[in-house]
């Protein structure tokens, strides 16, 4: 209890001084933002600060914070480090930074933005790698809710059926105005998302059966401690499978939808830095139920077999009742629809941006989220899917790498301080050490060992934050005697 207690501290303060700082060095002011300048009663639609919070939050998470996190608490304890130093680390100022440049960039998706900064090759691979990831998402949480609602329902309404359901859903929410479906379920689902948050960590301090059953870190430290229960290796398998909750490249595609509608800079902070602690905070609650409620690591990873739903389901009916159950009905259903919505949406922004279609005309949408809509129906009935699934947290977590380094280089280009440029340099390096070494180690990627995958993720990381300092340092004169004087 002491190791969880202490890790939410932090992550309280984290939120309340390092975003504080990220905000200072950054330079908010009072510029209009996109808006304000030029509503389109669409896309760029102003709303409140705390519905854009909850907008945000759930656009981000979904079940990420929950999945993965579970995922995680297969290495006990230990995870909880990652969830909080990536969070206020990494994906706080990763979040922080997409959703800021984007509303300083005329509300741009992030594939533009990091082919600004990163040159006119990456602007095609992101434009290309965007589109492709937010349609397999979208694909992704289609299928599992419709599976899902068909076990809930009589049998004449089988899963195909919900799956139509789910995709006209999808495409209403993708072609109407943000504040018309959006903008009015996503804060009841973002409220439902904390509350069955904070109820699990209430159960887990109040009773004292489940006090006594919650691990420590140190408990972990040591021979006998250090292994999954799978031997899968920490690094870089863990901070990869938890992505939602520390550090996410999704939620760069996410961002901009937000920074659309935000009235005034100084939201920033509250809005993209907010949710994502809030979402940390949500996924140390639940990697630390996974490893209290089942006993030990090696008891969660059997439990996770049996499928991640299954889980939760118990873990909310066996600690809050039938309350639990509805709450868990609405995370395992709602959660990931709300995620696939917007992952269309951001597709058809994305396209509109790389080929510049106007989107406050009714017809240039329907000619954008038609085809969106229609290559995800498609996918959706493609038997193999999961195998190309299995690539998503690997792409997830090289997106993430790629905004940090866009970040870095914007930051520096625009005179700011040396500190603002290495608060995303330094996690740039840290996620390109992660990105390299899970592609070579992974048994889906190339499948090396360890003791190949360790050093060249390490030396390639080092090599990409020389190619910053050199050319960003002592290729930009110009800005060396701007931060100088």
């Amino acid at each position: 209890m002491i190791t969880f207690l202490i890790s939410l501290v932090v992550l309280i303060v984290g939120f309340a001084l390092y975003s504080k700082l990220i905000e200072k060095v950054f330079r908010v002011d009072d510029r209009q933002t996109p808006a304000v300048a030029h509503p389109d009663g669409v896309d760029y639609t102003p709303m409140k600060t705390w519905r854009l919070f909850l907008i945000q939050l759930l656009n981000i998470a979904g079940l990420g914070p929950i999945f993965g996190a579970l995922a995680g608490a297969c290495w006990g304890p230990r995870v909880y480090l990652w969830i909080v130093f990536g969070t206020i680390l990494g994906g706080g100022v990763h979040d922080y930074l997409s959703g800021m440049l984007s509303e300083r960039h005329d509300g741009a998706s992030i594939s533009e933005i990091v082919g600004k900064y990163l040159g006119k090759f990456m602007l095609q691979v992101m434009r290309i790698f965007s589109v492709i990831l937010l349609i397999l998402v979208g694909v992704n949480f289609s299928k599992n809710p419709a599976q899902l609602l068909a076990i809930l329902t009589p049998e004449t309404l089988d899963a195909n059926f919900w799956l139509v359901v789910v995709l006209i859903y999808y495409f209403i929410a993708t072609f109407l105005p943000i504040d018309k479906v959006i903008g009015k379920l996503y804060p009841i689902f973002g409220a439902c998302l904390i509350i069955m948050a904070v109820g699990i960590a209430g159960v887990m301090l109040v009773d004292g059966n489940y006090r006594a059953q919650m691990p420590e870190l140190w408990q972990y430290i040591g021979v006998e401690g250090m292994g999954h229960p799978t031997n899968t290796p920490i690094w870089a398998q863990m901070f990869v499978s938890v992505a939602c909750g520390a550090i996410s490249g999704f939620h760069a595609t996410q961002s901009p939808m937000v920074a659309r509608c935000m009235t005034s800079e100084k939201e920033g902070r509250t809005i993209f830095y907010g949710a994502m602690v809030t979402e940390g905070i949500i996924a140390l609650i639940w990697a630390a139920a996974g490893v209290t409620f089942y006993g030990s690591v090696g008891s969660l990873n059997e439990a996770l077999a049996g499928g991640q739903s299954v889980v939760v389901n118990e873990i909310c009916q066996s600690m809050m009742g039938p309350v639990g159950g509805v709450l868990a009905l609405l995370g395992v259903i709602a959660c990931p629809i709300t995620s696939g919505d917007t992952a269309f949406r951001s597709a058809r922004l994305t396209l509109s941006d790389w080929f510049h279609i106007d989107q406050g005309n009714w017809k240039n949408r329907l000619l954008l989220s038609v085809p969106v809509l229609g290559v995800g129906a498609l996918l959706t009935q493609w038997g193999d899917f999961a195998t190309l699934w299995k690539y998503f947290s690997w792409s997830n977590q090289t997106l993430a790498m790629m905004v940090l380094w866009a970040g870095a280089v914007y930051l520096h280009r625009n005179g700011f301080p040396p500190i603002a440029c290495m608060m995303a340099a330094l996690p740039a390096t840290f996620m390109s050490a992660v990105s390299i070494t899970y592609f070579i180690q992974a048994p889906e990627c190339l499948n090396m060992s360890t003791s190949i995958a360790y050093p060249v993720g390490i030396v390639v990381a080092v090599v990409f934050f020389g190619i910053f300092i050199v050319r960003e340092w002592m290729g930009h004169k110009d800005d060396v005697t701007k931060l100088a004087a």
